[in-house]
């Protein structure tokens, strides 16, 4: 058989390009892509000519380019068993992955998959066409390769640290995750520019449909690891509330180079000023544990990047990632003990050297810092490249997907789109 080939589809997102940042030993250096001639297939096609043409490491990707209008009915010519990579704007993005399955290709779908919660039907059927032709559909949850996650995943798998976790409240929930995400940024060392249309959100999806896809995946994955979940029967949302961020006319020309509001960002307009409803929160239960999230977006953060915070708390052990002013924006992880954890988080930290190397504790005011050594700290782009080579093991093996992906990955879009409909009641 020969290798397989990445197929990139209306690569909207620089998250397309990312996956390309390095090659693969088990994949064709040769890409084709399917999208409209415009602004979005230029940005892509100048990322990858800089990965080729880098310096250090240089990739060696060969494009072919299929610009057309119909780019999406042209994907039926693409022999099966390529991975297509579809990254961009999110409204359509459901369509293009049915697109891809019914051409016989393997999927990796830059979250979300849906921002509405009349399409989970509609995925649902599209994951069960794509398990009867053996093909592997999967979101990009590259927040499950970040270092933290994996240790506080493993914490917490700990009884002997962790406990149990605890059922909480509406007022004290177990759970806590929240992000902050930065409109202007800078990606891969270049400047980051956002098309008019990501400031759309019935085009790109509110918070919580958007980025709040990894804070409900890194809940589940964390407290039911291996474990299927129905969100029919597992999950039950509370309360929900989203507030806007108010873009400037020069702020929105600096991001998207354009002069003007396009017309169909009108309806959000106050007083020459975008309300950008980009912010959102969201209280639920899953299998009787409260949860909160919040997941939000600012014209640039005070950490000048993207942040995150997580709460976890057992009956033995809380367990935190901070990052905010006292750790210099640097993710941090904390154990704050609730009762005499101490000889069991030292044989804990002593059994994991084998997965996380040169960790170690560092205790004071009554709780412990879990130090990670800059080598485990992969960074952004390198997840990207992580999770693709786990995928690619998934192609190559379709048998050895879990088959907890399926359930959870349709409980994760249920609480996230239910809880923007929630928002808005």
């Amino acid at each position: 058989m020969p290798e397989p080939r990445l197929i990139i589809v209306d690569p909207g997102h620089f998250h397309a390009a990312l996956v390309q940042k390095e090659m693969y030993a088990n994949l064709s250096a040769e890409a084709h892509v399917y999208a409209p001639l415009g602004l979005d297939l230029i940005d892509y096609l100048g990322r990858v000519a800089r990965f080729n043409a880098r310096p250090d490491q240089p990739t060696g990707w060969r494009l072919t380019v299929h610009a057309a209008p119909d780019f999406q009915a042209q994907l039926a010519q693409e022999p099966p068993g390529g991975v297509a990579v579809i990254a961009g704007r999110n409204r359509p993005k459901l369509e293009r992955i049915a697109a891809a399955v019914e051409a016989g290709l393997h999927v990796i779908a830059d979250k979300p998959a849906i921002i509405r919660r009349e399409d989970l039907p509609r995925l649902a059927a599209v994951l069960d066409m794509a398990e009867d032709r053996r093909l592997v559909v999967c979101d990009l949850m590259t927040g499950r390769q970040d270092v933290i996650t994996r240790l506080i995943r493993a914490l917490r798998d700990d009884p002997e640290v962790f406990g149990e976790p605890l059922p909480g409240s509406a007022t004290e929930p177990t759970v806590r995750l929240s992000n902050v995400h930065q409109l202007l940024k800078h990606v891969a060392g270049a400047p980051n520019p956002r098309p008019p249309w990501y400031f759309d959100i019935t085009e790109q999806g509110e918070a919580l449909a958007d980025t709040g896809t990894h804070l409900v995946d890194r809940v589940h994955e964390t407290l039911f690891p291996d474990e299927a979940l129905d969100y029919r029967s597992d999950v039950r949302l509370h309360a929900a509330s989203r507030w806007p961020t108010m873009i400037s006319p020069a702020q929105f020309r600096q991001v998207t180079g354009e002069a003007a509001w396009p017309d169909y960002l009108e309806p959000w307009l106050r007083d020459d000023a975008l309300e950008y409803f980009c912010n959102g929160r969201l209280h639920y239960e899953v299998r009787g544990i409260h949860v909160d999230l919040e997941a939000r977006w600012q014209w640039q953060t005070e950490a000048g990047d993207d942040t995150h915070a997580a709460w976890y708390r057992g009956s033995r052990a809380r367990l935190e990632l901070r990052q905010g002013a006292a750790e210099n924006y640097r993710p941090q992880l904390y154990v704050v003990p609730e009762a005499d954890i101490e000889a069991a988080l030292d044989r804990h930290i002593a059994a994991a050297q084998a997965a996380f190397p040169g960790i170690r504790l560092d205790r004071r005011d009554g709780e412990w810092r879990v130090v990670v050594p800059d080598a485990l700290r992969l960074g952004h782009d390198a997840h990207f490249i992580a999770f693709t080579r786990g995928f690619l093991g998934y192609v190559e093996n379709p048998r050895a997907l879990p088959q907890r992906e399926k359930p959870n990955l349709l409980a994760k879009y249920h609480v996230t789109t239910e809880g923007v409909a929630l928002s808005h009641r």
